[in-house]
């Protein structure tokens, strides 16, 4: 018992507790998420995207995650992921361009888990990308992501 309330009080103080997300940031092109406090990284993660990761989404099933400015603006436990932070898209430019092009721009994209039911180890999943548009980390790192990113911060993803 004691052994793993040491682990537990070790977990607790590598989390910066008190710290304040300011910002997250995502770079497509480095496959990382970073948790921003002013210019300062306390998370980064490795993340699996959508499975044609490279340039902005321009619509339903294309099969990109958006780039932009956007919000996290809540948690869902209902889906067929491992728990999910909704990010705001489309905001109002994007549904101006769908609509210029006469297509639907998508939506419902997240941070979200690994698949429920996923029998494969975290690592290799997150080692290509899976998604059909979304933001992938493993549970844990969902877990970690969730206590320490209040709804409402900016997200800002870039290639």
């Amino acid at each position: 018992m004691k052994s793993k309330a040491i682990w537990m009080l070790s977990l607790f103080l590598s989390l910066p507790a008190l710290a304040q997300v300011d910002l997250v940031k995502v770079d497509k092109s480095k496959r990382r998420l970073y948790l921003l406090q002013g210019e300062t990284v306390i998370r980064e993660y490795r993340i699996a995207l959508g499975k044609n990761p490279q340039g902005h989404k321009q619509q339903e099933g294309d099969q990109r995650t958006p780039e932009g400015e956007y919000t996290l603006d809540y948690v869902s436990e209902e889906s067929a992921f491992y728990r999910s932070v909704h990010i705001s898209y489309p905001n109002e430019t994007d549904l101006a361009q769908a609509r210029e092009r006469g297509v639907s721009p998508g939506g419902d994209i997240k941070i979200h888990g690994l698949r429920d039911g996923e029998q494969r180890p975290p690592q290799f999943i997150q080692s290509f990308d899976w998604t059909n548009g979304c933001i992938a980390l493993t549970n844990a790192e969902m877990d970690e992501f969730i206590r320490l990113v209040k709804m409402g911060t900016p997200i800002h993803i870039e290639w």
